[in-house]
């Protein structure tokens, strides 16, 4: 920086991006970003996602409330940055969650920094996922908590991609039931149908 200049979030983010690799807008701040949001805070956190586990400097989370998380949702087989692109019209070395991919690190959240109240909020508001592209992603995901949500989810509020996340669900396994306690003390029992 030059004296008098000012930081701006996304030319911080486009040289973080250059130091981290892997580095993208994720979860319930993709969303908000593509235009999907049911509350609006008045300081954003941002939620930033890595391939590795690092720590975000100081200087930027001073300026600019932010979340990292290195949480290995996919399993290796994936396709490098399958469901990650830049924002139109925006830097184009500053990837953003598509909502497919947004949505599963929303739900990944669920329990941790994300209430399921909100995210059932802000996932009714996904009626026109791309079914293939969510198809693709949930065949590599491999958290149960996340395929189970999203099945739980998508039959609960019946929306149109629920048999593509019931087959998944099916897939991944891990008996009929699985039930964990939230940070808060909130129970997600989450059951197979």
């Amino acid at each position: 920086m030059l004296p008098g200049d000012t930081l701006t979030r996304d030319g911080c983010l486009a040289y973080l991006a250059r130091q981290m690799p892997g580095l993208h807008v994720g979860g319930k701040t993709a969303l908000s970003w593509r235009g999907i949001r049911q509350n609006v805070s008045f300081r954003e956190v941002l939620s930033l996602w890595g391939n590795q586990p690092k720590r975000i400097p100081p200087w930027f989370t001073e300026r600019f409330p932010a979340r990292y998380q290195a949480t290995q949702l996919f399993d290796a087989d994936i396709r490098k940055g399958l469901g990650l692109q830049p924002l139109p019209n925006g830097r184009p070395e500053i990837l953003v969650s598509v909502p497919e991919r947004a949505l599963l690190e929303l739900l990944s959240d669920v329990g941790k920094t994300q209430s399921l109240q909100e995210t059932r909020q802000l996932v009714e508001s996904l009626r026109t996922l791309r079914e293939k592209t969510l198809d693709e992603l949930l065949a590599h995901t491999s958290r149960i908590k996340v395929v189970r949500l999203t099945e739980l989810l998508g039959r609960d509020l019946d929306l149109p991609w629920a048999a593509t996340a019931k087959r998944h669900s099916q897939r991944i396994g891990g008996g009929k039931r699985w039930v964990a306690v939230a940070k808060t003390g909130e129970r997600l029992d989450l059951r197979r149908s």
